[in-house]
């Protein structure tokens, strides 16, 4: 008899700890959904487009981040990603990966941004704005 009274008691404690993790995640993806970006995503906020020199394109994108502690905003594969804040503050922005496959990236003169460059002589410029006082 005392083995069933010891199984009821893990299927109790089996249970309350199910019931735990499922609080726990409608907490979570109710947070999601109201505003809040999961912990280490990007989402692209604004992006206007100014395509009134020939020849040229001006792309301005803003980007909301929830990055881990040690990370900052940045880019990777053309994209809005959380990289680590020693390349930012470095000004190394090579190193998080920024440029499409097949690109290359190359640090302006000043290290202000960067150039992704295809190999057709396509080159693509980028300047971080700096970022805005909290």
């Amino acid at each position: 008899m005392q083995s069933g009274k010891g199984m009821k008691k893990v299927s109790a404690g089996g249970g309350a700890s199910l019931c735990c993790l499922l609080l726990l995640w409608v907490i979570y993806s109710h947070l999601l959904r109201e505003g809040q970006l999961a912990v280490g995503t990007c989402e692209i906020v604004t992006l206007n487009r100014d395509s009134s020199v020939p020849r040229r394109t001006i792309d301005r994108q803003t980007a909301r981040c929830a990055c881990r502690r040690g990370q900052i905003a940045g880019t990777t594969r053309a994209r809005p990603a959380c990289v680590d804040a020693r390349i930012v503050r470095g000004r190394q922005w090579c190193e998080m990966a920024p440029c499409l496959e097949g690109e290359v990236c190359g640090l302006l003169f000043n290290r202000s941004g960067w150039t992704c460059t295809k190999g057709s002589g396509r080159i693509k410029t980028v300047t971080p704005l700096p970022k805005e006082p909290s």
